[in-house]
């Protein structure tokens, strides 16, 4: 398991959604995003929910379905690009 920090996990999630083009309206489960982070990161999938909700708040993510299913918000398509690299270049 690696020591990944909150900011490099909410970049592994952003990433995610990114290379699986889940843009607005194509979502994807939310189940299925936190076991196959949860896997790479300590304290499983409770971490990852984590900062699921504080990209949710932030508004760098919509959820969909209940709760159920996110996508990465259109209009900050810019802002989660730029997080992705400088999180991922430090």
């Amino acid at each position: 398991m690696y020591q990944l920090t909150d900011s490099e996990v909410k970049a592994a999630i952003l990433s995610f959604l990114e290379k699986k083009g889940r843009w607005g309206a194509h979502y994807f489960p939310l189940d299925t995003v936190v076991n196959w982070l949860g896997r790479k990161v300590r304290r499983d999938g409770k971490r990852v929910r984590k900062c699921i909700e504080g990209l949710v708040r932030e508004g760098y993510v919509l959820v969909h379905k209940k709760g159920n299913t996110l996508s990465l918000n259109p209009a900050r398509s810019k802002e989660i690009v730029e997080y992705i690299r400088t999180v991922s270049n430090d």
